[in-house]
Parts: C-alpha cells; sequence; structure tokens
C-alpha cells in the first residue's frame, strides 16, 4: 500500500478499471478467538513499529456497531498505510513502466531447458550434481514451432505452475529425502470471490473485514457493493482443472458466517463471482524468495499463498539484489530459500484468506 501511494499506480489512465485504483482505509479489521496463535504475531506487529490497534469486543462494538461480536477475543485495526488497490491496474502499470525501459515481453509456454552439469563433492565426501541453464525452448502462442532462449539468468516466477517449471529444470529428480530430490512443493489452488448487493450494509466506513472464521469481506465502489469470500478446508478443496464458480460454496460456507458476524447481511443479494488461482505452497504457505542451491542459475519469486501481489514490490527489490549482488540487502529473507523445503524449517504463516 505504501508503494502505491508513495509513487502512484503508474499506467492509470490507461486502465479500464472502474473506481479509484488505490483505496486508502483501515485494513484489515481481523477477528480473533481465544487462544489463537494470531494473537501475538499482532502483538508483535505493533511493538515492531506497525500503527495497530488493538480493540476488545466493547471497543470494536463501539467503533463498527454494525458488527457482532459474538466468538470475538480481540480485534485488530491497521492506521496507517493501510487499505487495497486494483491489482490489475497495477500490474498493467508496472508491465508499461518496464517496458519503457527496455524489457521484451514474449508470451509463450516453456517446454524446455538446455543445462550442463558438473559434479561436485560436498565437505563429507558427498557427491552432488550442480546444473546451470544456458537456454530456454518457448512455444510460441499459435504455432507448432519453439523459439530458443539463450539465458545467464532464469527467474521462476510463474505462479501456480512453477513447481512444473522447476520440474522442467531438474529440481527434484534425485532419491526422496535428498536435497537432489526435494520438489518444489507449489501447486494451483483455485479460489472464489464472489460480489454482492446489500443496501443495509455496513456502508462507506467498512474496512477489510477477516472473521475468525476465515470468511472476509470489503466494500466494493460506492454502490452498497461488497467483495468476499473465504478458503476452502483441505476436505472442501476444490478441482482445479477449471475456473468454474461454485455458488453452493458461498451459500454453504461464506454467507452463514458473513451473516453471523454482520446482521445486515442476512439479506445481501450476489451480484456475480469468479475463480482464480493462488500459487499455493503446500509446505508452511509462505512465499519461495532467491536461488535453487542446485541449479545454479534458478531463481525463485513463487508460492505467495494468495499474498504475492501485495509483497511485490519487496520480492522483486530481494530478487534483483540476489541477482546482482548476490545476497539480499535491504531485508534478510533467507529464512525464505528453497533449502528450508529439504531442512524442515517452516516459516508458517496462520493467516490465508
Amino acid at each position: 500500500m505504501s508503494f502505491c501511494l508513495h509513487t502512484g499506480v503508474p499506467g492509470r489512465s490507461r486502465c479500464s478499471s472502474p473506481g479509484p485504483p488505490v483505496q486508502p482505509l483501515g485494513l484489515p479489521l481481523a477477528g480473533f478467538r481465544k487462544g489463537c496463535c494470531s494473537h501475538g504475531e499482532q502483538r508483535e506487529s505493533a511493538e515492531e513499529g506497525a500503527k495497530v490497534s488493538l480493540m476488545s469486543p466493547d471497543q470494536l462494538r463501539n467503533k463498527f456497531p454494525w458488527i457482532n461480536t459474538e466468538g470475538v477475543a480481540l480485534a485488530s485495526y491497521g492506521m496507517e498505510d493501510e487499505g487495497w488497490f486494483d491489482p490489475w491496474c497495477l500490474l498493467q502499470g508496472l508491465r508499461r513502466k518496464v517496458q519503457s525501459l527496455g524489457v521484451l515481453f514474449c508470451q509463450g509456454e516453456v517446454t524446455r531447458f538446455v543445462s550442463s552439469s558438473q559434479r561436485m563433492l560436498t565437505t563429507d565426501d558427498k557427491a552432488v550434481v550442480l546444473k546451470r541453464i544456458h537456454e530456454v525452448h518457448v512455444k510460441m502462442d499459435r504455432s507448432l514451432e519453439y523459439q530458443p532462449v539463450e539465458c545467464a539468468i532464469v527467474i521462476n516466477a510463474a505462479g501456480a505452475w512453477s513447481a512444473q517449471i522447476a520440474a522442467l529444470a531438474g529440481v527434484g529428480e534425485g532419491p526422496p529425502g535428498t536435497l537432489q530430490g526435494t520438489k518444489l512443493p507449489v501447486e494451483p489452488r483455485k479460489r472464489y470471490v464472489y460480489v454482492w448487493h446489500c443496501p443495509q450494509g455496513p456502508g462507506l466506513e467498512t474496512p477489510l473485514v477477516a472473521d475468525t472464521s476465515g470468511a472476509y469481506f470489503r466494500r466494493e465502489g460506492l454502490g452498497s457493493n461488497y467483495l468476499g469470500g473465504r478458503s476452502p478446508t483441505e476436505q472442501e478443496e476444490p478441482d482445479p482443472a477449471n475456473l468454474e464458480v461454485d455458488h453452493d460454496f458461498f451459500q454453504d460456507k461464506v454467507w452463514p458466517h458473513l451473516a453471523l458476524r454482520v446482521p445486515a447481511f442476512e439479506t445481501l443479494k450476489v451480484q456475480s463471482a469468479w475463480a482464480g488461482y493462488y500459487d499455493y505452497n503446500t509446505f508452511d504457505q509462505n512465499g519461495v524468495v532467491g536461488p535453487h542451491p542446485l541449479v545454479v542459475n534458478m531463481y525463485f519469486a513463487t508460492g505467495f499463498s494468495g499474498h504475492g501481489l501485495q509483497q511485490a514490490p519487496g520480492i522483486g527489490r530481494a530478487v534483483a539484489e540476489m541477482v546482482l549482488k548476490g545476497r539480499f540487502q535491504t531485508i534478510d529473507l533467507s529464512p525464505f530459500l528453497f533449502t528450508r523445503f529439504y531442512l524442515g524449517e517452516k516459516i508458517q504463516e496462520n493467516n490465508i484468506i
């Protein structure tokens, strides 16, 4: 949000999305149950300088009279540099900016990597094979031919399909339990977003609300419309083979939680919905940033499990630092390196919505 507010969203004049590209407003209003591990995380954020107000149920009711505080032990409200932005406008603006700096976009499907190998011995005399990619084969749209692209660096930012790209480079091909056999644990997970109309709803001062149930919502525009959803449980995960919307999921798994937290939502009417993919990290639901230890010129920026665009400016800078300087400089993101999958060192993200 600070990035969008301080630099502006580039390319806004050509963006067809309605409404303001950046909506500064307190965000998120998150409710926590008793015993929830996020209590400590919120207090730690405040201790680190985040402008967060922690509110009791009574304080929450006084500020937002439309909320039913049943089951809420504590609420966290962001006071500064919070809100939401138009992701499509930001993406298109960034694309246009880098194009103006000489970046060439080529749309196609990666089908093969051409690489060289070098056998090395570790300090305990175990053999490992280091690979370096020299050429990428890209199948062009509406063509049966591929285009060979010579390269010095490959950045795997393929989102939900990044594990497939990694596998093409030989990542995870070794024996199970070894570094060579450690796969990139990122897969596509389908998520639904619903838009509903509710004239009796909370109104213009509605922040983005993350409920104790996992349901979330925010205001959408100025016409009593709201946008939201809920991530399914492991048992409820839908088939990611298509992007069809399950409207029964809203009726059975989302709406009851919304109506309990905001009684006015009893009368809401769904207007539209869509589905998309999370690049879901099944290991710890957090991003993978930096180089692969064995495919030495493949760098990762993937696995953010729904937080990718929010973290994109910082991740882009971190990967650029690693590529150009050989290390993270601004923020040490070494806990998010690929090697944590082999070592079993989770950086657990508990707040996926």
